[in-house]
């Protein structure tokens, strides 16, 4: 079983977005059960707090209405647990390999990497645009889906 921990700074925005619209993208292939997926913050101020209310509005204009999460921290035992941790923007990658200590396994990726157009997922805490938030996750889903099935 292939397990993937999507990651950002309060794991409220967009790491629960991308869990959620992964668990559903692997319904609807028939893969759900076959692939492990969650999600963690790297900083500590939102942890148990439920998912941003803008992003359950986005989740559910599309269809995704699975997404009952509190957010958790990122802990250094999480690197030997999962195969893939994916965070959002490039800060993010820094506070993962912080706090997990490196990334000797190659394991750590942002996102947008597995797409044709890499780059960063903007924090909708901050630019407010849920939608395009959700753009992003959802291309950096799809790709990711696709190299892991690739993968077998």
């Amino acid at each position: 079983m292939i397990k993937i921990l999507f990651v950002c700074h309060g794991n409220i925005c967009r790491s629960p977005m991308a869990e959620c619209v992964l668990q559903d993208m692997l319904v609807k292939n028939g893969l759900a059960g076959q692939i492990e997926v969650s999600s963690a913050a790297t900083s500590t101020e939102e942890i148990g707090n439920p998912v941003h209310p803008g992003t359950l509005r986005v989740l559910c204009k599309q269809g995704i209405t699975s997404c009952d999460h509190r957010a958790v921290q990122l802990k250094q035992a999480d690197y030997t647990h999962y195969d893939l941790i994916v965070g959002m923007d490039s800060a993010n990658l820094r506070n993962i390999l912080r706090i997990t200590g490196g990334d000797v396994k190659g394991k750590v990726h942002r996102l947008l990497d597995f797409t044709n157009t890499p780059g960063e997922i903007a924090d909708p805490w901050y630019t407010g645009d849920f939608d395009a938030t959700f753009c992003d996750v959802y291309a950096g889903c799809l790709a990711l889906l696709e190299r892991v099935k690739k993968q077998g």
